[in-house]
């Protein structure tokens, strides 16, 4: 495999790990996972960074003040104390709720929506720090819970029930993050283009002593006068050096 590439499936690697361990590594760990590629102790510190950057402890797990925002926090200490009004049940009463939940009662399936609600939140927090805000992560969580207890009659053994609702609510989290991070490349390269054909627009109207047309402006450089007028509409109309369309 090429050497890029397998970093890239061991960085993968140890971000999973720290999810599976409270969003901590251990430096043995970091060194094991890295250890087929020889990695110095200079480009392990690297990769120590790199963690640190995506909210993941180094021997011990990062407190929440640590990565998330003080509203954050505060939304989470609310919604923690209502969820502690709820009734708590027997691991006894939630392995028969589960049973019921495979077999598609939808009172059981309900029941165990709310017994699931707090492991929603720890799972949440593992992956908060990464542009998505707390209750946005709860919420996709919840929905994929919910979505989940409607799914077990799939399973074979009332103990894959755990599993798979926890791979449920990780999944869609991590869909989550990964629409945010494309959505905010999209929105920067939206943001550049803007910039540069007002920047452009801007050149070119000090030269001719006047606003420009798209036709004009897309004449003189390499974009389109579709492209220009995009950039138009996507800055919301005030590139104040192009004329607007009668």
């Amino acid at each position: 495999m090429d050497r890029e590439l397998l970093f890239g499936k061991k960085l993968e690697e140890i971000k999973r790990l720290a999810k599976e361990q409270g969003n901590c590594v251990s430096k043995d760990q970091i060194e094991e996972a890295f250890s087929e590629l020889g990695l110095a102790g200079e480009q392990l510190a690297l990769v120590e960074e790199y963690l640190k950057n995506h909210k993941i402890g180094i021997g011990e797990p990062l407190g929440l003040e640590d990565y998330l925002t003080e509203e954050e926090v505060h939304y989470l200490d609310l919604y923690l104390d209502e969820l502690k009004r709820m009734e708590e049940v027997p691991e006894g009463e939630k392995e028969a709720l589960s049973l019921s939940a495979m077999a598609g009662d939808g009172q059981a399936q309900a029941r165990l929506v709310e017994i699931y609600l707090p492991q929603v939140v720890e799972i949440a927090k593992l992956y908060g720090g990464q542009g998505v805000f707390m209750e946005d992560l709860i919420g996709e969580g919840n929905v994929a819970l919910a979505a989940g207890v409607t799914m077990l009659g799939c399973l074979e053994h009332v103990h894959e029930v755990e599993g798979m609702l926890g791979k449920m609510i990780m999944d869609a989290m991590e869909e989550c993050i990964n629409d945010y991070v494309q959505q905010e490349r999209k929105d920067k390269k939206v943001l550049e283009r803007v910039n540069q054909v007002a920047g452009q627009a801007k050149e070119l109207a000090e030269t001719l002593q006047r606003k420009v047309t798209a036709e004009e402006l897309a004449a003189e450089t390499e974009w389109s006068e579709e492209e220009v007028l995009e950039a138009v509409r996507m800055s919301g109309h005030h590139i104040e050096y192009i004329r607007k369309e009668s």
